[in-house]
């Protein structure tokens, strides 16, 4: 019994001891846990901070990328210059050897340099009075082509006048219900006393008077003669006036229009009324052509590229006859029967797409019909 109680004590101590150290390796164990998680968090900034680095040299990237395209297009631009330059230069220095002969010739000779004197006047005179007809031919040539395309406009407008009549016709009729609703309520007293049915009539026929004015004004627009300027112009907004034009028409003969623009607007440097001229050209090729089709549909896509816009035009007529499409814009040149087309209509379109730096084509589609694809700068600036 003694012995056991002397142990008591030895045990005790032993178990303190053990807690003690199992404390102490508990705390140190909690150091390091905490040590742990402090290294987790600073691992976990720093993979932020690693993905804000990768975004930020993703973005330089495709920075770099722009930049990269640009400089590509100004060495194209100079290698374009100097490429000028060095013919110029080549010319000149021609130029300038001939010239140092005359001269060694003249001075060998005062006869001769007498002659050569007055052979340059001559030769002078003519580079001028050449100069002059050149220049007022080109002019003339101006004239003739801006007269081609207001004639080109008038003769739309005359293709134009049935489906435009019809809707003038509607309005119209509305201001005359309007205002006929209007008449018989005043006639039969109610002027007093129903005044509001009244003057809402009266604004139903002031808007059919605005909706008409519009349809007048753009005629009135489309047709009149003006100096080419150009100035920004959306796209898209362009070939929806060409519909509004042509869409009495295309209604008459069950034409179908498919459009598939993007949301936000496509600015082009250009003339609206020459652009609008443009796809009412295309607009009435492609009625003509699906006259006698059994599927008449036309549709127009509008995509904007980097630098430019692509437009695809197509209808579902039969095409491009084989070995004609070299010379679908030359002037003067028709496939529609005598006294149904002039041959002027795809000739001005690509005059007016060049004059806009532009270019068109036009190829059968895989699946059946015509297919023009016209490309057009955009205006950078304002897109």
């Amino acid at each position: 019994m003694n012995v056991a109680q002397e142990r008591v004590p030895e045990i005790t101590s032993y178990t303190e001891m053990a807690l003690e150290r199992l404390q102490d390796e508990y705390a140190r164990l909690v150091e390091q846990k905490n040590a742990l998680e402090l290294r987790v968090l600073k691992g976990e900034e720093r993979r932020r901070a690693l993905m804000h680095i990768l975004s930020d040299l993703n973005t330089v990237n495709r920075k770099q990328a722009e930049q990269r395209k640009a400089m590509i297009h100004i060495l194209a631009d100079y290698e374009h210059d100097r490429s000028r330059l060095a013919r110029q230069t080549e010319r000149l220095d021609n130029s300038r050897r001939a010239l140092m002969h005359i001269l060694q010739d003249s001075y060998q000779s005062n006869l001769r340099l007498e002659n050569s004197r007055k052979a340059m006047i001559h030769i002078m005179s003519d580079l001028k009075e050449t100069t002059e007809e050149v220049q007022r031919r080109e002019q003339e040539l101006r004239e003739k082509q801006e007269q081609l395309v207001q004639a080109g406009k008038l003769a739309t407008l005359g293709e134009l006048t049935t489906g435009v009549a019809h809707e003038l016709n509607n309005p119209l009729n509305n201001i005359g219900l309007f205002i006929g609703n209007a008449i018989d309520l005043i006639e039969l007293g109610m002027a007093d006393t129903d005044q509001q049915h009244i003057l809402q009539e009266l604004h139903s026929a002031m808007q059919q008077v605005r909706k008409a004015t519009e349809i007048i004004s753009h005629l009135r627009t489309f047709g009149r003669a003006t100096s080419v300027s150009h100035e920004p112009v959306d796209i898209t907004q362009v070939i929806r006036q060409a519909i509004s034009l042509m869409q009495e028409q295309l209604r008459l003969r069950q034409i179908e229009v498919q459009l598939d623009f993007p949301a936000d607007r496509i600015i082009v440097m250009g003339n609206a009324i020459q652009m609008e001229q443009v796809f009412i050209n295309l607009l009435t090729n492609a009625r003509d052509a699906l006259n006698d089709m059994p599927h008449k549909v036309i549709t127009i896509v509008c995509k904007a590229q980097a630098d430019c816009v692509n437009i695809r035009f197509r209808d579902t007529g039969p095409g491009i006859p084989e070995g004609l499409d070299q010379r679908i814009f030359d002037p003067f040149f028709t496939t529609k029967d005598v006294g149904t087309g002039t041959g002027l209509g795809l000739s001005i379109t690509y005059g007016i797409i060049k004059e806009h730096q532009g270019t068109i084509m036009v190829q059968n589609h895989e699946q059946g019909g015509a297919l023009f694809l016209i490309q057009l700068p955009l205006n950078l600036e304002n897109s």
